[in-house]
């Protein structure tokens, strides 16, 4: 019951963000920890993803992924944030703007919540069964298996 009522939010905040803001501007993280990088499970979609999320208005991108890895993962020290890369994608009118930043010498304390189910650290080279393709194309990148796009 709580997944589908997770779901219905997600799908409603997503189409009155849409009404609103035709462009959304997100940050991505790839959170490094012993050679290591941070994978969540959302409880609204499937597959393993980077976390991260939206970027509020005047907020600076850096600050918002802090802010948003401490809400996800629990995050209690790290690196300072190095943007990766900035992607675009297109889900239906919106055009999402993606910041991805590396986030190295992680420590974090995860506790499942309502947005975050479970946490795993995966090996950037062979990402687990499960991984977003957005997440597997990334990680090929950032490990020099395939040259980068600017395509989500």
């Amino acid at each position: 019951m709580a997944n589908l009522l997770s779901k219905t939010l997600f799908s409603l905040s997503f189409m009155v963000r849409a009404a609103l803001s035709p462009v959304s501007f997100g940050v991505l993280a790839v959170v490094e920890q012993d050679g290591k990088v941070v994978l969540v499970r959302h409880s609204y979609t499937s597959g393993w993803k980077f976390p991260g999320g939206g970027v509020k208005r005047g907020e600076p991108p850096a600050e918002a992924l802090l802010r948003e890895l401490r809400e996800e993962i629990g995050l209690t020290r790290s690196a300072a944030p190095e943007l990766s890369g900035i992607y675009s994608r297109r889900i239906f009118p919106v055009t999402n703007i993606i910041a991805l930043y590396r986030v190295r010498d992680a420590a974090f304390a995860f506790t499942p919540n309502l947005e975050i189910r479970a946490v795993m650290l995966a090996d950037p080279a062979a990402p687990p069964p499960g991984a977003s393709p957005a997440v597997c194309r990334r990680l090929a990148e950032l490990t020099g298996q395939t040259p980068p796009v600017s395509y989500w």
